[in-house]
């Protein structure tokens, strides 16, 4: 380029070529930028600003999102150095949650996203997840005395299954290898020890029946759009068994919607491809919830039960759960009302 302006001064540049000049646009380093983000997480608990505007989540679901993603980077050994790198290690991570929002995470940080057959998140949205569902759990076979009331259960997921393995922190991994030595060394003190420290970390032991144990992960849940009676009210007991006989000895499927500030899951539950609500609803043995679930099937549902008189609907006045709770402050010590979330 300098000989042809050389040329021009003289004169002499009719045939002079143009010149291109080309300008090097940098592309932004996602690894790095993650790295970034992570580490500014780490100290501040804030997830990058503008985030929840490109990702459909809330804030407080993306802060769990990038506390799973800190304890897995650090775990990760080596740290990831390519894109291929960090874009396997959050769909590994967030695995539970819907494909297309980690995919949305994974173009914020210009990732490469792998073929759909690579990715062992849960399925689209568009294909199983209805709107709003955040992930979906599997769980254990629930056993009766899991069922606390007619609306809320704890319930097990298996460690082993894929979505749930990559959450498990390193310090349970190590506990448990802790505990399989002390009770081979008959080190029972010490086995029970560890074994009350994984309890606390939200992980108990399962006996399979066959006299092994697993590692299973405990959630408490609060089933979506409904409020059954309290033990305390009429239909209370019956509510609870009604519940139990719906989900005993069964594997269910709950799709979360959300994490109430109680550190419940929010979710609605099916099982042997029965919606569990809406037998509770049809059967009389639960209020719709219509303050926190606007579902119209739900009023119907309901508005059917009370036409026929089922369940709690054979009582001429039956009290709505939420009343009867700000009318008995203290109906259970310690106990926070279970309406808002």
């Amino acid at each position: 380029m300098g000989n042809s302006l050389l040329k021009c001064l003289g004169g002499d540049c009719i045939d002079a070529e143009p010149q291109v000049v080309v300008v090097q646009v940098p592309v932004r380093d996602g690894v790095a930028a993650l790295a970034q983000d992570l580490f500014t997480f780490e100290i501040t608990s804030q997830v990058p600003q503008g985030l929840d505007q490109r990702v459909a989540l809330s804030k407080k679901v993306l802060a769990i999102w990038y506390k799973q993603l800190l304890e897995a980077w650090k775990e990760s050994k080596p740290t990831p150095k390519t894109q291929k790198a960090a874009a396997s290690l959050i769909i590994q991570t967030l695995s539970r949650y819907n494909r297309e929002e980690v995919e949305r995470l994974l173009n914020y940080y210009d990732l490469p996203i792998p073929s759909s057959h690579e990715i062992p998140c849960a399925p689209s949205s568009s294909v199983s997840l209805p709107e709003g569902v955040q992930f979906v759990l599997f769980t254990l076979p629930v056993n009766a005395k899991d069922v606390g009331d007619g609306d809320g259960i704890t319930a097990y997921v298996d460690t082993a299954d894929p979505r749930e393995s990559a959450d498990v922190p390193a310090g349970v991994h190590e506990a448990v290898f802790q505990r399989i030595e002390a009770r081979a060394a008959r080190n029972f003190r010490e086995a029970d020890r560890l074994k009350k420290r994984i309890s606390d970390a939200g992980y108990v032991f399962k006996n399979t029946g066959n006299g092994e144990e697993i590692l299973a992960r405990k959630y408490r849940i609060r089933l979506r759009g409904v409020d059954a009676p309290e033990s305390q009210m009429p239909y209370g007991k019956e509510a609870k068994e009604e519940l139990a006989k719906l989900v005993q000895g069964k594997c269910l499927r709950i799709d979360v919607y959300n994490i109430d500030q109680f550190g419940r899951h929010v979710g609605d539950i099916y099982c042997d491809g029965v919606f569990v609500q809406e037998k509770l609803l049809k059967r009389g043995f639960a209020w719709h919830f219509a303050k926190h679930d606007k579902r119209p099937e739900f009023a119907k549902w309901q508005q059917q039960a009370r036409a026929e008189g089922r369940g709690l609907w054979a009582l001429s006045n039956p009290e709505k759960p939420w009343e009867w709770r700000k009318s008995n402050p203290g109906w259970r010590q310690g106990n926070p009302p279970i309406e808002v979330y």
